[in-house]
C-alpha cells in the first residue's frame, strides 16, 4: 500500500529488532519490553511512524508496570491509542494506522472478561484490524500524508492501517508458535 516510504520504514524497524534480539533475550517484564521497544524504534525506526509507535508504546507500558493479566494488556492498549491521538492529532476515520488500531482495541475490550482466551480474542482483533485497514480505501484522508494527495488519487488502503494489522498478524502467530 502506498508509495512504498511506509513498508522501507517498517522493513528497517524490523531489521531493528531483528538485531535487538540476536543481541541478548529482550525484558521479561512487559512494561520493560515495551519501553525497550519504544526507544528502540524512536532510534531505528525513523519517520514518523517511528515516533508514534515509539508514542503509542512508551503509554502501552504504564498499564503494564505492576500488572500485565490479560484486562492489562487491553488497558495497555487504550494508552498507547490515547497517546498517539494526543501527540499525533489523527483520529478513527482519518484514513491512519489509527483505524486499524482502534478496529484491533474494541476487540481487545473482551480480554476484560473473566475466562477470556487470548489467541481467540487476539484473532479477532487481527481479523477488525485488516477489514479496518482495507476500508481505509474508501475514506477521505483527515491526518498524515494521505490528507496532502487529493483523495481521487488514493485508491489504495492506507499503508498505516495495513502495516499495523501486518504487525498484530505477526503477534498473534508468534504468540501461537
Amino acid at each position: 500500500a502506498g508509495d512504498g516510504d511506509c513498508g522501507h520504514t517498517h522493513a528497517r524497524a524490523a531489521r531493528a529488532i531483528q538485531e535487538w534480539l540476536r543481541a541478548g533475550p529482550p525484558p521479561a517484564a512487559p512494561a520493560q519490553l515495551l519501553s525497550a521497544l519504544a526507544d528502540l524504534l524512536l532510534e531505528k525506526m525513523g519517520g514518523s511512524s517511528g515516533v508514534l509507535y515509539g508514542l503509542f508504546l512508551t503509554a502501552a507500558a504504564r498499564p503494564l508496570l505492576h500488572r500485565s493479566d490479560l484486562p492489562a494488556w487491553a488497558e495497555a492498549m487504550d494508552a498507547g491509542i490515547e497517546a498517539m491521538q494526543r501527540y499525533g492529532g489523527a483520529a478513527p476515520g482519518d484514513r491512519t494506522m489509527l483505524d486499524s488500531l482502534c478496529a484491533a482495541a474494541q476487540a481487545l475490550q473482551a480480554l476484560r472478561s473473566p475466562g477470556a482466551d487470548l489467541l481467540r480474542v487476539l484473532a479477532t482483533a487481527v481479523e477488525r484490524a485488516e477489514a479496518a485497514a482495507e476500508a481505509t480505501r474508501q475514506m477521505e484522508a483527515g491526518a498524515g500524508r494521505a490528507s496532502y494527495i487529493s483523495s481521487a488519487q488514493l485508491q489504495q488502503p492506507d499503508p498505516g492501517a495495513v502495516a499495523v494489522a501486518a504487525v498484530l498478524k505477526a503477534v498473534l502467530e508468534g504468540l501461537r508458535s
